[in-house]
């Protein structure tokens, strides 16, 4: 029989979750028992308690319902959104409760005076457009987000930031002295608890590092115990160039690598998504760590500007380089675009059928919002390519895209892969973002394990939570994260399995998850009875620092 504490009782803080289906994150059968979360803590599964309890222990009826460790989400797009507490309600009411943030090389931390302001238009499609970013250093960042966020926030270190604070905008190789610069920088950060480095590699500037740059940064990440997450250089025709550059770059450096968003789209690469595994179990077999995120959706979503071809973002504004070219100027651009294939649309032609607005930073711009660049063009009686940079000059950049080029055969084999994990990467603004920032995690158990039984619930809840937090390191210590254990941390989510569903769709993509009946971070329920309940017990998750000998 366990002891319980009569104080933390009294506070509430002791819950009994009777009869939960666990579902514990390794990947192991379900089984049925009885829950006890005391503090932050999972204290006892199955054990026998005290009788009677003492009083304040709150009694969860759990029968029919299962508990799973809290999802991770490996690839989000919330960083300015965890700043607002619960207000940040569409994650935690799909059970997220860490979320990962600094992706695709450019972020909000570790800024200098110069690259701020560009890196706040640049990324305002993503995040829209912060009042004043009033910190510099990964460590200020942290303690920012500790005292705010309701769930817990994990950082990576942003590629793209190190080039725009070293080497600036120009596509050339970094000196040396740029590159040690950028390796400090990075180094700093890091040992302030950040988790690794994030590249985003058909973005300027981090797309003009080459493959020698980025493997000096990957040793400092290595050397500090972390992992790089790439976008890499192509998702269209060279996206297996591209993918087998960055699993070298491990084989190189020992950096572990997660691909992020991992996803074989575009016309090319229908049907071949078992090319893109065998180069992930052929690394593995070299001994390189690997793993990789997807999300359960076939389109992509980012902001029109960055589909332009990377020289308009030489002199670090886009918005201006656009508004300066005169007709000819535009007529290359459309060429590049539309006949050769450029880099910021992977190399691919681009079909402005299949490219949705999203969401417009204008609200003079929104009645673009669902209508393809096609449509619009065809409608108001101009050249497609008029209406694309017409666009990112009148709405600043912030103009967010849907982008309809998946392939489902791909999405369900990535996702069964062994080193899979989830994530959402969701742009939560705009009038009509992407559902996946709303739905993702309870759609992957919805759709995807009780509708079509792609994975089983066990595999999938280990995706969604026990392998993301074996990547991030959360596995490990005396209370770890993304597991049902004695003593693991009490970020937990209670959920229906014939119920749980996106809620959220493209035509109503804010729409909230149904199934998601309680969530805990840290043991204090953030969501009960479906609802959000307005308490902030995260904070910013930090890496213990680790060098190499």
């Amino acid at each position: 029989m366990i002891a319980l504490s009569p104080s933390l009782a009294a506070a509430g803080r002791i819950r009994v979750y009777r009869g939960a289906t666990v579902v514990d994150g390794t990947g192991s059968p379900r089984f049925v028992a009885d829950v006890t979360v005391e503090g932050s803590r999972v204290v006892a599964i199955g054990e026998g308690l005290p009788d009677p309890l003492p009083v304040g222990v709150v009694e969860v009826d759990a029968r029919g319902l299962v508990l799973a460790p809290g999802f991770i989400d490996m690839h989000a797009h919330s960083d300015l959104a965890v700043l607002q507490g619960a207000a940040h309600r569409p994650k935690l009411l799909q059970g997220v409760t860490t979320e990962v943030i600094g992706q695709d090389g450019i972020g909000y931390a570790p800024l200098d005076d110069a690259s701020a302001p560009v890196i706040a238009e640049r990324i305002a499609g993503w995040n829209g457009t912060p009042v004043a970013l009033d910190w510099r250093s990964m460590d200020e960042f942290l303690r920012r987000i500790d005292p705010a966020t309701a769930g817990g926030v994990a950082v990576l270190v942003p590629q793209g930031n190190l080039r725009m604070m070293t080497v600036g905008h120009e596509n050339r190789p970094a000196t040396a002295d740029e590159l040690r610069r950028m390796g400090e920088i990075l180094a700093e950060a890091l040992d302030a608890g950040a988790f690794g480095m994030s590249s985003g590699l058909t973005y300027a500037p981090g797309m003009f590092a080459d493959t020698a740059e980025l493997e000096e940064l990957c040793r400092v990440v290595t050397a500090h115990g972390g992992y790089w997450a790439p976008h890499t250089r192509s998702y269209g025709g060279a996206a297996l160039e591209a993918y087998a550059e960055a699993l070298d770059i491990g084989r190189r450096t020992g950096c572990p690598i997660h691909l992020t968003h991992a996803t074989m789209n575009f016309a090319p690469n229908r049907g071949r998504a078992a090319e893109l595994l065998a180069l992930v179990d052929a690394a593995l077999a070299d001994g390189v760590d690997v793993t990789l995120d997807t999300y359960p959706y076939l389109p992509g979503a980012t902001t029109l500007a960055a589909l332009l071809p990377s020289h308009l973002s030489a002199s670090g504004d886009v918005v201006a380089a656009v508004a300066a070219l005169d007709a000819a100027g535009r007529e290359r651009v459309r060429v590049e675009l539309e006949e050769e294939g450029c880099d910021g649309f992977h190399g691919e032609p681009a079909d402005w059928s299949v490219i949705e607005v999203s969401g417009t930073g204008s609200e003079a711009l929104g009645g673009l919002v669902g209508r393809t660049i096609a449509d619009i063009a065809a409608a108001e009686g101009r050249a497609t390519i008029d209406v694309v940079l017409d666009t990112v000059v009148a709405d600043r950049g912030a103009t967010g895209v849907l982008m309809h080029i998946g392939d489902e055969a791909n999405v369900q084999e990535i996702m069964r892969h062994p080193r899979h994990t989830g994530g959402s990467d969701g742009i939560l603004i705009g009038a009509k973002p992407h559902p996946r920032g709303f739905g993702a995690f309870p759609r992957y158990l919805g759709h995807y394990v009780r509708e079509l039984g792609v994975l089983t619930l066990e595999e999938a809840v280990r995706h969604l939570s026990g392998s993301p937090a074996a990547r991030l390191g959360l596995d490990r210590g005396d209370a770890p994260r993304g597991v049902i254990r004695d003593g693991a941390t009490a970020d937990l989510v209670l959920f229906d399995p014939e119920r749980i569903a996106a809620g959220a769709t493209f035509e109503d993509p804010r729409r909230e998850p149904t199934g998601v009946v309680e969530v805990l971070v840290d043991g204090v329920p953030v969501v009960s009875g479906g609802a959000v309940t307005g308490e902030t017990p995260g904070h910013a998750l930090r890496k213990a620092p680790a060098h190499s000998a």
